[in-house]
């Protein structure tokens, strides 16, 4: 998402956008649709208020890509996977 200049902020406040956009969705489906009932206002609310936590995932992925934290984590994931793997092993060796 960088390259494309966009940023952490831009994908949280898409997210913040979202929720009020669903707020504004579900209010306006159920005034401008009088007739069809709460349901379909309570879809469109749905539908809506899905993209915030898609944004807000986007925007965390981003921050951690722009603070090196995102690589950082797998890589402390790998050592723990094998020194995890090292004592497995020596144990199964004490074992035997």
């Amino acid at each position: 998402m960088h390259q494309m200049g966009i940023r952490s902020e831009h994908a949280y406040l898409a997210a913040m956008g979202s929720i009020g956009l669903s707020v504004a969705a579900w209010a306006g489906s159920l005034s401008a649709e009088t007739g069809v009932g709460l349901d379909r206002a309570d879809r469109w609310g749905i539908f809506v208020g899905e993209w915030a936590p898609t944004f807000f995932g986007l925007a965390l992925s981003q921050f951690e890509q722009e603070e090196g934290t995102l690589q950082e984590g797998g890589r402390h994931l790998r050592e723990a996977g094998k020194e995890a793997a090292q004592g497995a092993a020596e144990a199964m060796k004490a074992s035997a």
